[in-house]
């Protein structure tokens, strides 16, 4: 089995097709921050909106990067082939197998070969996602990793913070804010009384810190649906008919898209009904985009060429790639 963090000719190939889908899947994508450019580099970002939330980190760097997920996703081997493909580890928590947990000295050593050879490393240190304004407790999962690696060499914690206007809808629009690295062995040299499990909270806590700046962040107790209520009763609202207009105007634009993405956003529609957590539903609109764009291209490609003038059928097939989106930003008008 070669290291995850190889280079893969497919993955590389597919790499910018899968980040093109990324951006299209928002109106607008915003990066501010970079990675430092030596040493060993754990990403660490708040986690809101399931799988999107990586592809937002993947999208920021052409280069590779090496994920975690929960281990229990990883239970049936074809899955795993492909999260593996995807360049993706399980990381086992409490609640799992014993087999699972077994196999947290192997990950963790695969965790270390990632960042020797100097691929950063993303991992969501809050456990799981909540599309809540706030970041949850911070598991001690990546102190454990950020220690382990100090040890053999110069590393870094990136603190990140994802912040979308909309969790739930399609084509909303997304930021991406790297912070201010934590250096783990300057920390290490500045606390040189307190062994490793006494630095796991000094590192738990500076981290939730620095996440919590990077975000449109309200804190996570019994005030804070008042909080985000207030938030929202601030924001200026923009009038509800020239939205209407426009919309009217684009009907008919709006028709041809939805006939054209028919398969396409249909497959995601029903999707989302089968979906109990509702955060998870931008996931399967962008899986059907990634999926069915190249399929759909090909059936339009096809019977456009076929039965129309080339003239007619070019600017049809072209924006056939854009009927996809089109068809919920004209939705979004309704709802904004």
């Amino acid at each position: 089995m070669s290291d995850i963090w190889a280079v893969n000719r497919l993955y590389r190939f597919l790499r910018p097709y899968v980040d093109a889908c990324t951006r299209n899947s928002y109106r607008c994508v915003k990066q501010e921050g970079k990675l430092p450019s030596d040493g060993a580099v754990i990403i660490s970002p708040n986690h809101t909106n399931t799988l999107m939330d990586a592809l937002v980190i993947l999208q920021s760097r052409r280069d590779r990067t090496v994920f975690a997920a929960r281990a229990d996703i990883f239970r049936k081997p074809k899955i795993a082939a492909i999260l593996r493909f995807l360049k993706i580890l399980p990381m086992a928590r409490s609640r799992d197998t014993v087999e699972e947990i077994a196999h947290t000295r192997e990950i963790l050593r695969e965790i270390d070969g990632t960042l020797d050879a100097g691929v950063p490393f993303c991992i969501f240190s809050e456990g799981t996602h909540r599309p809540w304004h706030s970041i949850q407790p911070i598991r001690k999962g990546i102190a454990r990793i950020a220690l382990n690696s100090a040890a053999e060499r110069q590393t870094y914690i990136v603190p990140a913070g994802i912040d979308y206007s909309d969790w739930f809808h399609y084509r909303a629009k997304v930021k991406l804010r790297y912070g201010e690295p934590i250096d783990i062995n300057a920390l290490i040299a500045a606390h040189p009384d307190l062994h490793e499990k006494q630095l796991y909270p000094v590192i738990q806590e500076e981290l939730y810190k620095r996440m919590s700046e990077l975000i449109l962040f309200f804190p996570d107790d019994e005030n804070y649906s008042s909080a985000v209520a207030a938030w929202e009763a601030s924001r200026p609202h923009r009038p509800l008919w020239p939205r209407l207009l426009l919309a009217f105007l684009l009907l008919p634009l709006f028709v041809l898209s939805a006939v054209l993405s028919l398969p396409l956003w249909a497959t995601a529609e029903y999707l989302c009904t089968r979906i109990k957590d509702k955060a998870f539903c931008n996931t399967a609109r962008y899986g059907a985009k990634l999926v069915g764009t190249p399929l759909i291209l090909l059936l339009w490609g096809l019977l456009l060429f076929l039965l129309l003038p080339w003239f007619v059928a070019l600017p049809l097939f072209c924006w056939a790639f854009h009927s996809y989106s089109f068809f919920y930003d004209w939705l979004n008008l309704l709802r904004r």
